[in-house]
C-alpha cells in the first residue's frame, strides 16, 4: 500500500464519525479478514477488538496501517453518511 493510502486509512479510523457504527471488517495484506467491534490507535498501529475469538482464542489484534488493504462496512448505511469520512459523490 502506498504511503498516501496508509495515511488515508489511518485518517478514516482516527476521524471515524459518530454517525457510523465503529464496526466492520479489515482485509489485510496477509489475506486475512478480521471483523471488529471496536478499535484503538497508536501511531501507525491499530488495536482491533473482535466480538468473538478466532480459532486460536485471540480477541485482539495489533496491525500496522500499511498491512490493511481494505475496510468493509457491514452495516446497511446510506451513502450520504460517508461524506463525514471525506467521501464525495460524483456526477
Amino acid at each position: 500500500m502506498s504511503s498516501t493510502s496508509t495515511k488515508d486509512m489511518r485518517r478514516i479510523f482516527a476521524e471515524w464519525p459518530v454517525s457510523i457504527p465503529r464496526t466492520g471488517l479489515i482485509v489485510t495484506t496477509f489475506g486475512e479478514q478480521i471483523q471488529f467491534v471496536s478499535y484503538m490507535l497508536s501511531g501507525d498501529l491499530i488495536l482491533i477488538e473482535r466480538k468473538t475469538p478466532d480459532a486460536l482464542g485471540s480477541r485482539r489484534v495489533i496491525i500496522s496501517f500499511d498491512s490493511i488493504i481494505a475496510l468493509k462496512i457491514l452495516d446497511a448505511i446510506e451513502m450520504a453518511r460517508f461524506t463525514a469520512m471525506g467521501f464525495q459523490g460524483v456526477a
